[in-house]
């Protein structure tokens, strides 16, 4: 049953961290606990794609937690660190949709990637973000705004 999840539980990564090779190592990971913790599952609580779309973003979480320390004793210890990666979001965004979705907070990506590119409700999204239906819409609202007016300033006049 979660087989059929994988492909949105890799977009939703995908967006969440803009590298392809990290979304997939975090969504091997997201099912490598979803294994382990199938038991834990409830269906009265939500389905199967939110409690993964869940656990994808708590694994996300923990990710870039891991990084942040491993980032601060590295830069105790003074050593540089590489240049990243650019991130890529995926194919079929123009560069300029690309460039302003890259503009975004993580925030705002993530309940974009949640309402539109999964097409998760109000309710599910909430309950994946752990935030109120309100503020989802408020978020969402805010996001498509900024890039509704990043991709004005890019039309030419």
């Amino acid at each position: 049953m979660a087989e059929e999840h994988l492909d949105d539980v890799y977009r939703y990564l995908l967006y969440v961290t803009g590298n392809p090779h990290l979304a997939e190592d975090l969504a091997a990971e997201t099912f490598e606990r979803a294994l382990r913790r199938w038991r834990r599952f409830d269906p009265r609580r939500g389905s199967p794609r939110t409690w993964l779309c869940q656990l994808a973003r708590s694994t996300a979480l923990d990710h870039f937690r891991a990084e942040q320390r491993r980032r601060r004793r590295e830069e105790s210890y003074a050593v540089e660190e590489s240049p990243s990666e650019e991130p890529v979001f995926g194919e079929g965004l123009s560069p300029a949709l690309e460039t302003a979705v890259q503009s975004l907070s993580a925030a705002e990506r993530e309940v974009v990637v949640l309402r539109i590119v999964l097409e998760l409700d109000g309710e599910t999204t909430a309950s994946v973000l752990g935030i109120r239906p309100t503020a989802v819409s408020t978020r969402l609202s805010r996001a498509l705004q900024k890039l509704q007016e990043r991709m004005v300033d890019d039309v030419p006049a």
